[in-house]
């Protein structure tokens, strides 16, 4: 096994070259190593002789590490360092490095593997969205880019992984998403609000849903049938395939491009330590959403663009935030309205609907993902004649057959994007996200850029 080491000045020489023989002794190949700083026990004037090709790289180490698995090709990165040459968050985006380009890391008690990702689809470009955890806006911005690629006559097929997914790959044909098909599958005793559903009712396109389960530090689940549904949307030759992963689980399957999607209060840290940077090192895009959330506020924003655009560029970081949209008018109607939003969020939602679409909000509820508090919610609303609702969680199972049972109209809401103010527009970000992954796509496979 060919490795590539990564070595401290804070070790004496003679003892890093027994670590490293130490290596050679459990059938390592030691091709070259990287001094990643430290100096306490090393001549101040020359790199230490270890017996391997060695290259400093106290500054910029994970452009140096990039370098050298571009250059020596290892299967491996070994790290014989220590800290505090290499502390908690340096180790961790040194591995996300080496993930990125599908190489394992490992130290004394660790080993970090490369997720598995199985080959994306011959003759199909593929664009993956993935988040740093639930409730991102994976799907709102998913659906976004479904639209758009619809509306290029790419008939793009969505597929769609999540803890609540079938068994086996469903397909959901475009229109097909009614609400007494959602009641059906609640009588049948099935989730009736999985993310593949809402992407049909929503977009307008073929929808295929997956399930996994778990999900690794880099994002890997445990679980997952994401191959499957992948062979069965191939099979109808979409002009784009659109891979939605599922909290911070990435998709089972390599991609073409990939949008990074992270909610304005998302901690600096989940993006910037821990494996944070693998997937901003997976990523062509990161959306940040939400970002008029009240909570954790302007500041933590500002930190958290910063940093995205310091790690991808300007032209990279797409910051929007989200309006309810209902999909059928409802103007001059009474409406409760529920959604998964925080409170604050929901209340200016809920202004938002009675403002640009002409509804009358009389009661709200942000417990839509909490059943129990959601029926408590509905049965303390005054008399309204529509229900306003997300489809997720508890949409079906709760708030639409009490809605349906009372005879009130039921009405889902999608979750549009808009720029936040000071940012780009979202147009050319996420439609070069797409010409991107064609354009990848077409040089993978030779096929045509476009089918129209």
């Amino acid at each position: 096994m060919r490795a590539i080491v990564l070595v401290d000045g804070e070790h004496y020489p003679p003892v890093t070259r027994w670590a490293l023989d130490v290596a050679r002794a459990r059938g390592i190949e030691v091709v070259g190593g990287l001094l990643v700083g430290g100096s306490e026990k090393l001549d101040a004037w020359e790199l230490p002789d270890l017996g391997i090709p060695l290259r400093a790289a106290a500054d910029e180490r994970a452009d140096a590490l990039r370098a050298a698995i571009g250059e020596w090709t290892p299967d491996l990165i070994l790290d014989v360092s220590d800290e505090p040459v290499l502390g908690y968050r340096e180790r961790m985006e040194l591995a996300a490095v080496a993930l990125a380009m599908g190489v394992p890391y490992e130290g004394a008690d660790f080993r970090f593997e490369p997720p598995p990702a199985a080959p994306p689809p011959a003759a199909t470009p593929t664009l993956a969205v993935f988040g740093t955890g639930k409730r991102t806006g994976k799907t709102a911005i998913a659906g976004e880019l479904a639209r758009r690629a619809a509306r290029r006559d790419l008939a793009p097929v969505v597929i769609a992984m999540g803890r609540g997914g079938p068994p086996a790959p469903l397909v959901a044909e475009a229109g097909s998403v009614t609400l007494e098909a959602l009641l059906a599958l609640v009588r049948a005793g099935e989730h009736a609000a999985s993310d593949y559903l809402e992407d049909a009712l929503t977009t307008g396109v073929t929808t295929i849903g997956a399930r996994r389960a778990g999900g690794g530090l880099a994002g890997a689940p445990f679980a997952s049938n994401v191959e499957e549904a992948v062979a069965i949307a191939a099979a109808r030759r979409p002009g784009l395939l659109v891979l939605e992963g599922s909290g911070s689980a990435l998709p089972t399957v390599a991609w073409d491009a990939g949008v990074l999607v992270v909610p304005a209060t998302c901690p600096v840290e989940y993006v910037a330590g821990y494996l944070g940077p693998y997937r901003l090192l997976r990523a062509d895009l990161a959306v940040v959403t939400m970002a008029s959330s009240p909570v954790p506020g302007s500041e933590n924003l500002s930190h958290l663009t910063a940093h995205l655009r310091r790690a991808l560029g300007d032209a990279r970081v797409l910051v929007t935030d989200f309006i309810p949209m209902p999909l059928t008018d409802v103007r001059g109607r009474d409406a409760f309205f529920a959604t998964t939003a925080p409170s604050a969020v929901a209340a200016r939602q809920a202004a938002h609907l009675e403002a640009a679409h002409g509804v009358r909000v009389a009661a709200w509820s942000a417990r839509l993902a909490d059943r129990a508090g959601l029926a408590e919610d509905l049965e303390a609303a005054p008399d309204h004649d529509v229900l306003l609702t997300e489809l997720k969680a508890a949409a079906v199972d709760v708030a639409a057959r009490h809605a349906v049972a009372r005879g009130v109209e039921v009405v889902f809401v999608d979750n549009r994007v808009v720029t936040f103010e000071g940012a780009m527009e979202p147009d050319a970000a996420l439609e070069d996200a797409i010409g991107l992954a064609i354009a990848r796509g077409t040089t993978r496979n030779g096929s045509p850029a476009e089918r129209n």
